[in-house]
């Protein structure tokens, strides 16, 4: 049943066919990819896509250098998650956190040239499981589709906008 057709509000709103099989694309995304994502990284180089996505977004920042608040956002994680793994790399010499010489509430992740390295050997493991699982499988239309929809539902928090 669908919203036009269920005039009580108090009745649970059923989602159309096409509604559905939107929210199940959506869904699937959301719960499978990134595990196929992940696989390529821990087998080759023992790092989770959480590990990737929080090199990678340090080593694209300007002077490598990113505040940690932001990079949780990127990464998709919270600032606890992040710590935890900021602090392992840390340990292994691939980051470096100082406070923010601009806003000392704030804390800056620097990556290292070890850790730069370390982006720079996993990235085509990364970007050929892209390919292959995403992109690949979609011609220029659908990718301009994916890239246009993905803005539509993209949620940022306000004080990284």
């Amino acid at each position: 049943m669908t919203a036009a057709a269920n005039p009580d509000p108090d009745e649970a709103l059923w989602l159309g066919p096409e509604e559905k099989a939107a929210w199940t694309g959506v869904a699937s995304l959301v719960w499978l990819l990134p595990g196929r994502l992940e696989a390529p990284l821990q087998k080759a180089f023992g790092l989770s896509l959480f590990d990737y996505l929080t090199l990678s977004h340090i080593s694209e920042a300007p002077d490598r250098r990113l505040r940690m608040s932001e990079l949780a956002y990127l990464a998709n994680g919270s600032l606890s998650r992040l710590s935890n793994v900021v602090k392992r790399f840390e340990q292994r010499g691939w980051v470096e956190r100082s406070p923010d010489p601009e806003d000392g509430r704030y804390t800056i992740a620097a990556l290292t040239d070890a850790g730069f390295d370390v982006v720079v050997a996993a990235a085509p493991v990364h970007v050929r499981t892209v390919r292959e699982s995403v992109l690949d499988p979609l011609d220029a239309e659908d990718q301009r589709a994916l890239a246009r929809i993905a803005a539509k539902l993209a949620i940022r928090p306000e004080d990284l906008a």
